[in-house]
């Protein structure tokens, strides 16, 4: 049998239709990998708009240099996701997250739920600058997933969120123990190909946001220099 992981590296990926709320070019699509076949989201680079505050064609690596940190600290809030070839080029393909349609996201991103305060420490580290209502995805398992991850790393602080009701919080020992645990596996360059997917300046950033999270034991505040809420807010 083989894995999600085995069939998005390795499988053919047809283009099925495309997500027109996007502002990048999200495609859905399937992959296939011998008698296998699987939903996935397809973000080419050739698709990606300019952003003046993001290198140009670099939104897909950041998606992936996401991941392989929600994975390294275990967090695990964003879904399986990798950087490769497609029939449009170089981007990223996301494992799609069947989402239980019976969750109110209108109510359920401002409640205390543990998934969520997962999600609001994840942003805090890797900088998240767009997390809207609509990229919080619940499966009916109860297993939460966020989605779009392109506008993150960013070197100066620009956390934009609607997952505030943890600002200025106490960080819990199982917290402080999974940012410990982070910032190890980043100095010592153990989280691989992570290195090669944003720049020097930025990791240094990375490491700065985690050192400051651990030295105040807090979440942070809204920044009073940039908006605190991304618009529109789902």
């Amino acid at each position: 049998m083989k894995t999600t992981e085995e069939i998005l590296r390795n499988g053919t990926i047809n283009v099925t239709g495309r997500l027109i709320d996007a502002s990048n070019a999200t495609l859905l699509a399937e992959c296939s990998y011998g008698d296998m076949k699987i939903k996935c989201i397809y973000k080419p680079i050739a698709g990606e708009r300019p952003l003046w505050d993001f290198p140009d064609g670099n939104l897909a690596q950041r998606e992936y240099a996401s991941y392989l940190i929600s994975e390294a600290s275990n967090l695990k809030v964003v879904p399986l996701t990798l950087l490769r070839d497609g029939p449009f080029g170089l981007g990223m393909i996301q494992e799609w997250i069947e989402i239980d349609s019976t969750v109110d996201l209108a109510t359920f991103f401002s409640t205390n739920d543990p998934q969520l305060r997962k999600m609001a420490l994840f942003d805090a580290v890797v900088n998240n600058t767009d997390r809207k209502i609509g990229h919080l995805l619940p499966r009916a398992d109860g297993k939460l997933y966020g989605c779009d991850h392109g506008v993150t790393f960013h070197q100066e602080y620009k956390l934009r969120t609607v997952l505030w009701q943890w600002a200025g919080a106490d960080l819990s020992l199982e917290e402080k123990q999974i940012l410990h645990e982070l910032l190890l596996l980043i100095e010592k360059n153990q989280i691989e190909k992570f290195q090669t997917l944003i720049t020097d300046i930025e990791i240094e950033a990375l490491k700065t946001r985690i050192t400051n999270l651990l030295s105040e034991g807090k979440f942070p505040m809204p920044s009073q220099d940039w908006p605190a809420i991304p618009w529109p807010a789902f």
